[in-house]
């Protein structure tokens, strides 16, 4: 494998990421926007039987029909699914109880996470330099957190809990890129979420669990009702975002080293801070700014190092393909 396609595939990788970051930005202040009125199951459900929909109709027919549902990896599948469902269920209870830039920043410990599961699972090479700039993002994330101060809130750790789970799953998106496809990840993923918030429906959508105050605890356990036909686009639109938000990622991991696609997703930091300042009338406290600050300083260190070191990327490459 030559540089040159090295580079190439990184890159396309990373226009791939920077797609999937934009989608998944939408759905974060859309899920934010509606917390306070729906039931997180029930959004879910419906974002989730728009996406289907979609998909049968413009992607599934020039995939294979019905075969896009083949696979080699079906027990890789439900765990990606299963962390995956886990993931996004954790990160939104955590939207709903904090500042939405607060929480993605809390989130973007799932890049640090991936850098580091890419030496443990997938071999890849991290030098003393990165694993200085990954010790930096942690202690941003930190700041924000405030651990062991009167301003911690338990909310604030559910981020961090979709974090890793969201770094399981690009780890496990990796081990069966080569021989399973983007939308072959993607309906498998969808599946999962219809079948999950279903459940979840069904066990919990008539409210008689949700005797709870908590922001976080309302949104999950909260009966489910009807729609306010004025938040209908947005709920379509959430499906549109996450539909392809996730073909995009899952392709991103399959043509990118995962140490340089990671960094790439940073870009969701300052369009959260944007969707706090103009959606929700909330701006980063300066402790946040701070930790905000070291979250993005390493996120582009990463980058940098990974643009500036050619060869290593061959090595590491060449490495993970044999």
């Amino acid at each position: 494998m030559t540089t040159a396609t090295v580079q190439r595939s990184n890159l396309i990788g990373a226009a791939f990421a920077l797609a999937a970051v934009m989608c998944f930005s939408i759905n974060d202040v859309g899920i934010k926007f509606l917390s306070g009125d729906y039931a997180l199951h029930q959004i879910v459900l419906i974002r989730t039987l728009v996406a289907i929909t979609i998909f049968c109709a413009l992607i599934m027919p020039f995939n294979g029909g019905l075969g896009v549902l083949r696979t080699r990896r079906p027990g890789a599948h439900l765990l990606r699914g299963i962390c995956v469902v886990l993931a996004n269920t954790f990160l939104f209870l955590g939207l709903s109880a904090m500042p939405i830039a607060d929480a993605v920043a809390v989130f973007f410990i799932s890049p640090l996470v991936i850098t580091v599961f890419s030496v443990i699972f997938l071999g890849e090479s991290v030098g003393p330099r990165r694993w200085g700039a990954i010790v930096v993002g942690f202690l941003g994330v930190m700041i924000i957190v405030k651990p062991g101060t009167s301003a911690f809130q338990v909310a604030s750790l559910f981020p961090m809990v979709a974090a890793v789970l969201y770094a399981v799953m690009h780890m496990v998106a990796r081990k069966v890129g080569s021989t399973e496809s983007a939308p072959t990840m993607a309906i498998y993923i969808m599946l999962t979420f219809l079948v999950a918030s279903t459940i979840m429906g069904l066990t919990t959508g008539d409210g008689d669990y949700a005797h709870y105050d908590h922001p976080s605890a309302s949104f999950l356990l909260r009966a489910w009702g009807p729609v306010d036909p004025a938040d209908w686009p947005l709920l379509i639109l959430l499906g549109v975002s996450g539909l392809f938000g996730g073909l995009f990622i899952s392709q991103a991991y399959r043509l990118s080293e995962a140490a340089f696609a990671a960094p790439f997703e940073y870009v969701a930091m300052p369009m959260a801070i944007m969707w706090g300042v103009t959606v929700f009338g909330t701006w980063p406290d300066r402790s946040a700014w701070i930790g905000i600050a070291l979250i993005i300083g390493s996120g582009l260190y990463l980058l940098w190092r990974e643009s500036v070191k050619d060869e290593t990327l061959v090595t590491e490459a060449t490495t993970y393909r044999r």
